[in-house]
């Protein structure tokens, strides 16, 4: 069996998400994975936090003989576990971590707090 480590369409229309496998080259692009190994979505406003890999699996694959697409095999190049921008890739994810965490959900419209969160807050 001939193994490819290629990138999977998931989304919607103009809002691409995509995951990277290991699949077997008969099957279609969506279509049965052996496993994946991380996943890209290019709508992440910061470049290097847009793919998350598995370097190990990846590396694994790759020593039993899989060969990557050519977009894969950017990826793997920038993000894998000896990439050229895993550095950056780093402090990317912790400061978009670190967004995630600071953003605050407004109360809906018409919401009051109980008397006792209030107490609490004086």
């Amino acid at each position: 069996m001939s193994v490819r480590i290629r990138l999977k369409k998931f989304g919607r229309k103009h809002r691409p998400f995509y995951r990277l496998c290991a699949m077997d080259v008969r099957s279609p692009r969506n279509g049965r994975v052996l496993e994946e190994l991380g996943y890209y979505d290019p709508l992440v406003p910061d470049t290097d936090a847009r793919a998350v890999l598995n370097g190990e699996r990846i590396k694994y694959w790759l020593g039993v003989g899989a060969l990557p697409t050519p977009k894969a095999g950017v990826l793997i190049k920038k993000y894998g576990s000896n990439g050229t921008h895993a550095a950056e890739q780093k402090t990317a994810l912790e400061k978009l971590a670190q967004d995630r965490k600071l953003k605050s959900v407004p109360a809906p419209k018409g919401y009051v707090a109980p008397v006792e969160a209030v107490a609490d807050a004086q």
